[in-house]
């Protein structure tokens, strides 16, 4: 009799552990909402990202998997250490590129820059810490990440690159989302 009720005692733990293992595979919307808010401000919130760096994420369960690219390799690993230590995250795939140090692409940086930004109709963007246009330049080859208001904000981005001298390429990846 009281091997028959180890047995059944075993079982009964066994289910219960499963059970705890499989909700455990999956964190609950509230949670996983909770992680996502938390990437995300921890991101904004670091020191050094800037305007010439691009850092996005992706939230699947309990692994976070950081993305993007960014001109100070300290940045890619202060990225992954603040995200490794936020509540429910138990990994953490770090996916970001250190763009090359070029003196070229640095001067390139500046140029877009002053051409992007100090052009009337889009200084609207300029304002505040982060900035949402972010321009991202490998071998003289350009990228413009971020969100505009409308779209042809986001044409009058992508042509104002363009018309930046010794820029070989320019990749327009906007989006355009307007306010609420």
């Amino acid at each position: 009799m009281k091997h028959k009720m180890l047995i059944v005692v075993v079982t009964l733990l066994s289910l219960v552990t499963l059970g705890f293992t499989q909700d455990r595979d999956q964190p609950s919307a509230k949670s996983q909402e909770r992680i996502i808010k938390q990437v995300r401000h921890e991101l904004l919130m670091l020191p050094y990202l800037g305007v010439f760096d691009n850092i996005a994420y992706k939230v699947d369960g309990y692994t976070v998997t950081l993305l993007g690219q960014v001109v100070r390799p300290t940045l890619k690993s202060d990225s992954e250490n603040v995200v490794k230590h936020i509540e429910g995250v138990e990994k953490v795939d770090n996916q970001i590129e250190v763009l090359p140090a070029s003196p070229m692409d640095d001067g390139l940086r500046r140029q877009l820059y002053r051409s992007i930004y100090r052009y009337p109709a889009l200084q609207k963007y300029a304002l505040g810490v982060q900035k949402p246009i972010r321009i991202i330049v490998k071998n003289g080859h350009v990228t413009l990440e971020g969100v505009v208001d409308n779209e042809g904000d986001k044409n009058i981005a992508g042509l104002r690159a363009n018309g930046v001298p010794n820029v070989f390429s320019v990749t327009n990846n906007l989006r355009v989302e307007s306010s609420k």
